[in-house]
């Protein structure tokens, strides 16, 4: 008997409007991902042993060529506003927007072996 499928646990923004057209500036995902870079599992992060990096639950990433920013639906428990923000960003600047769950990458040893 097969299971229904998982609902999604990622919402990608895509650099990409409804129109089709690239959309600028080209450091968006960047900018986007860092004003979310405090919402973290955990809570930000201060002192001496802070760094400056993007909350694992909105990160920016390149996928087939196109810029994205991929949301954990986590943020939405974590911190409503912030995934309002993001989300209203998405649909004011009329970007296309996907639900699914980033698989992780095989690993080496994986990727080396060949079926016999």
């Amino acid at each position: 008997m097969s299971q229904p499928p998982a609902k999604a646990r990622e919402v990608f923004i895509q650099g990409v409007t409804l129109a089709g057209r690239t959309f600028r500036p080209s450091d968006w995902a960047e900018r986007l991902a860092g004003a979310m870079s405090c919402f973290r599992p955990g809570g930000a992060r201060g002192g001496i042993g802070a760094y400056i990096g993007y909350s694992p639950l909105c990160v920016p990433r390149v996928i087939n060529g196109i810029k994205c920013v991929i949301v954990n639906e986590e943020l939405k428990k974590l911190e409503p506003m912030a995934w309002d923000f993001v989300m209203n960003f998405a649909r004011d600047n009329e970007l296309q927007v996907a639900e699914a769950c980033l698989l992780p990458e095989p690993s080496a040893a994986m990727a080396k072996k060949t079926p016999d």
